[in-house]
């Protein structure tokens, strides 16, 4: 006969200590999630009446700027000059922070150096500084060529374009700079480019900035739809140029050139759409 002994096998306790911990770690993730949401909820309404974010900056470790890099932003950039020494910090932190988040490619033996890198982030900064989230996580690169370069895809020669499935915006140089070179002729590369890119990423982020920007964009969009006397007035005018009737990608980008180079003009001559667009920017410094 065999007999077969089975020792009861009883569940180790588990530390009171330890017990009390996990739930305390439970609880506040929990209270966290929840908080969270309500933020976020809450947000959203304030943002929709007041057309900007509860708070815009929140910086734990300020970045600065090399001594190279600040000379060129302060010698060659003219809206940052336009800022009080308050916004000038917060512009030199986004931009440092903006520099570092970018990888930059010469091409066709391009050399990249400190004034591109500076001079075409500053534009970025610029645009998105009404923006909590302004580094356009739509893109990670930023190629540039020398000079206008060729596309096999569609046989033509580019100034800049915009790639969201390669996640880069693309310059000419020598093209960007002309766009600095005369500061109110409403024809500017950077901009243009960098316009492109936000558009794209607001419709396809879900912040809070985002929000703000299609709920801008949506209300010009629906105005101009309701005003046909707008859109013709719009067209007759000519203050922008014709290629911002391509669509509505263009539209915005050629806006946005001349809302900064000449807003004083703009706002005499269209208040409305003016108004829109200082509002889907939250741009309320610099005289804007």
């Amino acid at each position: 006969m065999i007999s077969i002994y089975l020792q009861d096998t009883q569940t180790p306790e588990i530390n009171p200590t330890f017990r009390l911990v996990m739930l305390v770690i439970f609880f506040v993730g929990l209270a966290v999630v929840i908080l969270s949401k309500f933020y976020t909820f809450f947000e959203s309404i304030y943002a929709t009446k007041n057309k900007k974010p509860f708070f815009l900056n929140f910086i734990v470790i300020k970045k600065e700027l090399s001594d190279r890099q600040l000379t060129i932003l302060n010698n060659e950039f003219h809206f940052y000059q336009r800022l009080n020494s308050g916004e000038q910090a917060i512009f030199r932190h986004r931009l440092a922070t903006f520099i570092n988040s970018k990888e930059f490619i010469g091409r066709e033996g391009l050399v990249v150096d400190e004034e591109m890198k500076t001079l075409i982030s500053a534009t970025a900064v610029m645009l998105t500084f009404g923006f909590r989230n302004y580094l356009i996580d739509l893109i990670d690169k930023v190629i540039i060529y020398p000079t206008a370069y060729y596309s096999s895809l569609n046989e033509t020669y580019h100034k800049g374009e915009t790639n969201p499935q390669l996640k880069a915006i693309v310059f000419s140089w020598e093209d960007f700079k002309k766009g600095y070179h005369i500061g109110d002729d409403n024809l500017n590369l950077g901009i243009h480019e960098f316009g492109h890119a936000i558009h794209l990423n607001a419709f396809s982020k879900r912040d809070v900035s985002s929000e703000i920007f299609r709920d801008g964009f949506n209300t010009l969009a629906n105005y101009l739809q309701e005003h046909k006397i707008v859109r013709d007035g719009l067209i007759a005018s000519k203050y922008f140029r014709a290629y911002a009737y391509t669509n509505q990608f263009e539209f915005f980008a050629v806006l946005l050139e001349n809302f900064i180079e000449t807003p004083n003009e703009f706002k005499a001559k269209f208040p409305e759409l003016y108004t829109y667009m200082r509002q889907m920017l939250n741009f309320n410094f610099a005289g804007y």
